[in-house]
């Protein structure tokens, strides 16, 4: 029984829908067939409504469960029109689920009715093969739902997987344009980045060549300016050589002209002094002038004469003057000789005569009245016998000074040279240290010269110097500065006149603190300068040409004399710094003290110059200098007594100058006049350049 029902149910499940499937293990091909046949609905018999409807409405019939397997099978056949007038369309419906109607539905029926069969009863099947029939279609459902999650879940790995892949190949895709796209900006970038390395390379090279080209026209450019240059400088130095030759010639004529005229002063036998015999002088005079006029004739025509040639003329003018001046030196002798031996005559004939006829005599003989009554006239030829003798005492004092420490400069020991040589660098070295920088720097330098001339140690380079290492070295050192400050004035203020004042204000704060340091400054200033006396040397008899140049101040040379612009500069920075000491005192020393040397001095230098005769060029230039240098103080000091000095020296003393100044001396004369109208048109005379201010000293 148990065998048959087996194969009952085997048949059963071969017969049914799903036994009836063909399995292809090569469904994925034809997957889409699968799927709709997975996807149709179950389907139950269209009688299994009636079989239900009678199993549940007969009380004889048992109630199968489905879920239960006992029970007796029963297979009844029944008539099929008995059978089929039982059931009701209406219940069929009803008991039928509400996807039942569909095409598939009628199929299953079909194939459910060739199961049943069609004959005359209908085969019912027992409530096991009922419960075995529900257990397969459960199965096939939920085989169903299984193949359909799985194809579900293949269907949505495959949409992942091809979305995935359609992402890939996005991406790649995507890679690919911006690879491209990188690699065409980067082709753009190299291009770019070659047409502009290119383009800096071209203007570079344009740069480079821009700079070739201005600098080969900056060369051009500098040797056309040489070129014109020296072309001006040529066409320069050929009109200054035109004009010096012209100078020269003018000078050279002018010269001769003046030995002519001052040889016709001379009288080898003067009316007023027969006995007295010049024919000496006469013969001397005649031969300058020859010698004069062969230097002229030497000159070739259309040529100018050589300075040589001007320099010997001017040489032999100085000596017909000085030959003209011991001439009259000598004929002023003779007559007061003479004069003496009248007066000594006449007092011997007085005292013979009665008083009366000595009146008479005087009065019959009006020549002698007038001389005994004539008073002296004119300017002088000679300064103050006072000032002479100043001159002559600090010239002796000088001296005295030099002789006390020739031991010193005489000596062969080393150990005293080295002392010696060692002084005379700090002497030198403290006086070029003074400067016009800073007020600081000048109190400096102020200080180590006080601690020289005063005998402390001053350092000297890596040394220690003292000038009382030796017994004359404080006489040593007292010289040598003193002379080094009248060399400072002779050539770094004639070459720059504003530094005078840090150099006359140094000298001053000096000289008040140590007088024998002003006694050897005036007495070197006047050796160099005597005109700072002032002082007109004449010339004696025994005296050569070139030792009475050297006693005016000029410089003689193997050479020859130095020429005059060259002297007048250096009398001309003496002078300077001669002014600018008497109105300077050191700032911070005794201010309840006198100036050593004060503006009372320059007073006096400026009245007895107006009282001497007017030396050419020199006078003129002295006189200019020293208003411009102290006129300002002297103007503060004595105010309407200076301006009356003032108004003495253009209305009175200038044209003295004039008279004796030849046309090539009259620059220095022009240069005083321009400078006295500019003055007295203002009514005061300004600063000096290089004036040192308070602000200075703050410094």
């Amino acid at each position: 029984m148990d065998v048959e029902m087996r194969w009952e149910v085997i048949d059963a499940l071969r017969n049914s829908g799903k036994g009836r499937l063909s399995y292809n293990s090569d469904w994925p091909q034809s997957s889409e067939n699968a799927i709709e046949s997975c996807k149709s609905p179950l389907l139950l018999s269209p009688h299994f409504g009636c079989i239900l409807s009678r199993k549940f409405s007969s009380p004889i019939s048992p109630v199968y469960s489905v879920d239960g397997l006992s029970g007796d099978p029963l297979i009844t056949e029944l008539d099929s029109s008995n059978h089929l007038s039982l059931f009701s369309e209406n219940e069929t419906s009803v008991l039928s689920p509400p996807d039942i109607g569909s095409k598939e539905t009628e199929k299953s029926a079909s194939a459910m009715d060739n199961e049943l069969g069609t004959g005359p009863g209908l085969l019912l099947l027992s409530p096991r093969a009922t419960k075995v029939e529900g257990c397969i279609r459960v199965m096939k459902e939920v085989h169903r739902s299984k193949g359909q999650t799985r194809v579900q879940k293949h269907q949505e790995l495959q949409e992942k997987m091809i979305q995935g892949v359609s992402e890939m190949a996005s991406e790649h895709l995507k890679q690919r344009v911006e690879l491209m796209e990188l690699k065409q900006r980067q082709d753009f970038q190299n291009i770019r980045d070659e047409m502009e390395k290119s383009g800096i390379e071209v203007l570079g090279r344009q740069e480079k060549l821009k700079e070739e080209h201005r600098h080969r026209t900056k060369i051009l450019n500098l040797k056309l300016r040489e070129a014109e240059l020296q072309r001006q400088k040529q066409e320069e130095l050929e009109r200054q050589r035109l004009a010096e030759g012209r100078e020269r010639w003018y000078r050279l004529n002018s010269i001769q002209e003046e030995v002519l005229q001052v040889n016709l002063q001379i009288d080898p036998k003067p009316r007023d002094l027969p006995g007295l015999d010049l024919s000496g002088y006469s013969v001397r005079g005649n031969q300058i002038c020859s010698n004069v006029s062969e230097l002229v004739r030497t000159t070739r025509a259309g040529e100018f004469p050589s300075q040589e040639v001007v320099d010997a003329a001017y040489h032999a003018l100085q000596e017909i003057r000085a030959l003209v001046t011991s001439m009259q030196q000598e004929i002023t002798m003779a007559m007061e000789e003479r004069n003496q031996k009248l007066k000594e005559e006449k007092a011997a004939q007085l005292k013979q005569l009665p008083q009366k006829q000595t009146n008479n005599t005087v009065a019959d003989n009006p020549s002698m009245a007038q001389k005994y009554t004539q008073k002296k006239t004119g300017l002088q030829t000679k300064s103050d016998r006072s000032l002479l003798q100043w001159y002559q005492q600090l010239q002796d004092m000088c001296n005295q000074c030099f002789t006390s420490f020739d031991v010193l400069n005489s000596t062969k020991d080393p150990q005293e040279k080295k002392t010696r040589t060692e002084l005379q660098k700090v002497a030198v070295m403290s006086v070029n240290q003074i400067s016009g920088v800073s007020g600081s720097k000048l109190r400096g330098v102020f200080q180590k010269m006080d601690d020289l001339l005063s005998g402390r140690k001053v350092q000297c380079r890596d040394k220690s110097v003292s000038a009382t290492q030796h017994p004359h070295g404080l006489d040593f050192v007292f010289y040598k500065v003193a002379e080094v400050f009248v060399k400072q004035g002779e050539t770094e203020v004639s070459a720059h006149h504003e530094t005078v004042f840090p150099i006359a204000v140094v000298a001053s704060g000096i000289w008040e603190l140590h007088p024998k340091f002003g006694d050897l400054f005036l007495a070197h200033l006047h050796k160099l300068c005597p005109y700072a006396v002032p002082y007109f040397p004449a010339l004696k008899a025994g005296t050569s040409m070139e030792e009475y140049q050297r006693i005016l101040g000029y410089h003689v040379h193997q050479s020859g004399v130095e020429q005059q612009d060259s002297f007048l500069k250096r009398m001309s920075g003496m002078m300077r710094l001669y002014a600018a000491i008497i109105q300077l005192r050191w700032p911070y020393g005794n201010k309840q003290g006198f100036h050593p040397h004060g503006l009372n001095n320059g007073w006096r230098w400026l009245a007895q110059m107006l009282n001497l005769e007017p030396v050419v060029d020199i006078s003129a230039t002295l006189i200019v200098d020293f208003l411009e240098v102290c006129g300002n103080a002297l103007i503060r000091e004595y105010q309407t007594q200076f301006w009356k000095m003032i108004l003495s020296i253009e209305e009175c003393y200038l044209p003295r100058i004039e008279a004796v100044s030849s046309p090539e001396h009259m620059g220095s004369v022009m240069r005083l006049k321009h400078f006295l109208q500019k003055c007295l048109k203002s009514k005061d005379i300004p600063l000096p350049k290089g004036y040192l201010k308070d602000s200075f000293w703050q410094s």
